[in-house]
């Protein structure tokens, strides 16, 4: 069995708002794995889906660019938040985002790019950044979504000057109808997309490993009542249902309109664009998302420091 420390159980109670020693026995019960004792605690009702860690381990910005009937979101990482703030910093990632729009949106494709203010790569120029800021940096995601005839709709959350922020959307949607209508409607999607975060588009869309992930822990809730199975399989695809409208973008409650789904208000959208809609593409880029930050007790370290 693998050895549980103090700082998995920390972990695991940041992620999920468990108690410490609910925490630890998860933990004994999946041999260590953090992603199924996240799910041993959900199947058991004491910790909930949507508890996350709020922590983000990098800094930086991310920047959006767009460009006719295409548009691209990029993440650029720093490793402190004062860096972030800096005009030269915030020039770059506007820059990046800029150029990756001439590219096919990959982190490679833009990357080798060359980055026009230097006559360097994006590469490149980003090490000579580093050099001249004096922090490590670098280009961590990038998508590019375009379309044939339509728009691809942008939104920067919170953000901290043109085209830069936090958290930023694309948004693709076909539609021979009128331009600006659609860019209206593609925002407030966009907007909603931000608040939201949908895993998919369509609820057939969503992927395959996380809808059974879900389904084997509505299971093992449902055999807890004591059921029938019968009855139990009943209960689950109903739990199902529910999960898919909650993660899927067009059965969502739009946030802007709760009465209506985000499908049922891009329908109504179609009156002021004089055509059909439909969505063909998002993307939803969070600062640091999925990246943990290294702690480090500042007390400790001055400490040391002194120990020499």
């Amino acid at each position: 069995m693998s050895e549980i420390t103090a700082a998995m159980v920390k972990e695991l109670r940041e992620k999920t708002g468990a108690g410490m020693m609910d925490c630890k026995k998860a933990l004994a019960e999946t041999n260590g794995d953090m992603e199924a004792a996240i799910d041993w605690l959900r199947a058991k009702g004491i910790a909930k889906a949507d508890k996350k860690s709020g922590r983000t381990a990098a800094e930086g910005l991310i920047g959006v660019s767009s460009e006719g009937t295409k548009a691209v979101v990029v993440e650029v990482n720093s490793e402190t938040d004062f860096v972030a703030r800096n005009d030269a910093f915030q020039d770059l990632v506007r820059g990046i985002a800029k150029v990756a729009v001439s590219t096919n949106g990959s982190v490679e494709a833009v990357a080798a790019a060359t980055y026009p203010a230097s006559g360097k790569s994006v590469s490149d120029t980003i090490k000579d950044a580093i050099a001249t800021i004096g922090e490590n940096m670098n280009l961590r995601r990038s998508v590019a979504l375009s379309v044939e005839d339509g728009v691809v709709a942008t939104y920067i959350h919170n953000a901290v000057s043109d085209g830069l922020g936090k958290l930023g959307v694309l948004v693709a949607l076909k539609s021979t109808g009128d331009k600006e209508a659609l860019n209206a409607i593609g925002r407030q999607v966009a907007m909603h997309i931000a608040a939201t975060a949908p895993l998919a588009i369509r609820p057939e869309e969503v992927d395959a490993a996380v809808a059974e992930r879900e389904r084997n822990v509505f299971i093992e809730q449902s055999r807890a009542s004591g059921k029938p199975d019968n009855i139990i399989e009943k209960m689950v695809e109903g739990r199902m249902r529910k999960f898919f409208e909650e993660v899927a973008l067009l059965s969502q409650a739009f946030v802007i309109n709760p009465d209506l789904t985000v499908a049922a208000a891009i329908k109504e959208a179609e009156k002021a664009v004089g055509a059909p809609i439909e969505v063909a593409g998002m993307a939803r880029l969070l600062l640091g998302e999925g990246v943990e930050k290294e702690e480090t007790d500042f007390a400790a370290e001055v400490a040391a420091a002194v120990k020499g």
